[in-house]
């Protein structure tokens, strides 16, 4: 019948019960969020469904210690057929590693063969940012979309916080009203941002995007409840990420941006146009809260003429005598 679901893959006992305890484990252990969760549970699941017809029966234990380097290449092998992509593969290969490490830690299963496994080469993809105009232009006018005063408050504040603390969508709606900093005169203010894997940090606050933020809270119509949601949607609860999405694809054609104008692209941007300007990369690592340099440093390859231009103002070798 169209449109069924599909069936639940048959697993074995022992496996189902080993994957369960991973998953509780990642939950609890590494904290990792529900969407991570759910993904790494899909792709695990997804391999013993392959692995059920490929070795005609559901794999227990046992058969997990027993694949060869070959079954582990059959898998890969079923997946570019299927048409999945190299980055979902390289995930889905550490998602299986993850695993399988963990069935060792426990003593139920040891495998050495899925090590000698080469992840797929990944193309390298280059973060898409506006330009420092583009995104104050994003700011300035979303506003305009909304005839309600505080919710034209509200997305300015969200975009402001976006491009001026570089925060992922997920982090700046996941913000309570008792997060927002409380700056004395004189007094640089913050936020303390939890991240991936629940790692904090402290992000710098711009007066500009603090004072936006504070005239949206002033306007908005609901109870000041300091533990409750800092962006709300009209019925007053916590705004959601699909609704921010939507604003800045109202956004592009009336702006003339481009089809990558996206809340995340404010990250993006906060970060090339620090880096232009001349900001360290191990800065702006910890104000991203990447747990990787190498992940900042993609942000390298996005303005290299400005980078050249910092690097003529500001390196020695660069200045000519005068």
């Amino acid at each position: 019948m169209a449109g069924a679901a599909a069936p639940e893959p048959v697993i074995a006992a022992d496996t189902a019960g080993a994957r369960d305890d991973w998953l509780a484990w990642l939950r609890h252990e590494r904290r990792s969020s529900p969407h991570t969760l759910t993904a790494y549970g899909s792709d695990l699941t997804a391999f013993l469904a392959f692995l059920t017809g490929h070795l005609g029966q559901p794999a227990g234990l046992a058969d997990l210690s027993g694949l060869s380097r070959n079954d582990f290449r059959a898998w890969l092998a079923a997946r570019g057929r299927e048409g999945l992509t190299a980055s979902s593969t390289a995930r889905a290969l550490s998602v299986i590693r993850s695993f399988f490490r963990f069935l060792e830690r426990r003593g139920l299963a040891a495998n050495s063969a899925i090590a000698l496994l080469r992840s797929p080469k990944l193309p390298r993809s280059v973060p898409k940012a506006l330009t420092a105009g583009e995104a104050l232009e994003a700011v300035d006018a979303v506003a305009d979309l909304s005839d309600e005063p505080w919710i034209a408050k509200r997305d300015t504040a969200l975009l402001a916080l976006l491009y001026g603390a570089g925060l992922r969508l997920s982090e700046a709606l996941s913000l309570n009203l008792g997060d927002l900093p409380r700056a004395k005169i004189g007094e640089t203010s913050s936020l303390t941002i939890t991240g991936k894997g629940r790692k904090q940090r402290l992000v710098p606050i711009l007066s500009a995007v603090r004072d936006a933020i504070e005239d949206y809270v002033h306007c908005a119509p609901f109870a000041a409840d300091r533990d409750g949601p800092l962006f709300r949607g009209m019925r007053g609860a916590r705004l959601h990420p699909r609704l921010v999405q939507l604003r800045l694809q109202q956004l592009r054609p009336l702006l003339g941006l481009p089809e990558t104008a996206t809340p995340h692209a404010l990250r993006h941007s906060f970060a090339t146009h620090i880096l232009a300007g001349g900001g360290d990369l191990r800065a702006i690592q910890e104000l991203l809260g990447h747990a990787s340099l190498s992940t900042t440093q993609r942000y390298t390859d996005v303005d290299a003429a400005a980078l050249l231009s910092v690097y003529d103002k500001a390196h020695p070798r660069a200045r000519k005598a005068d």
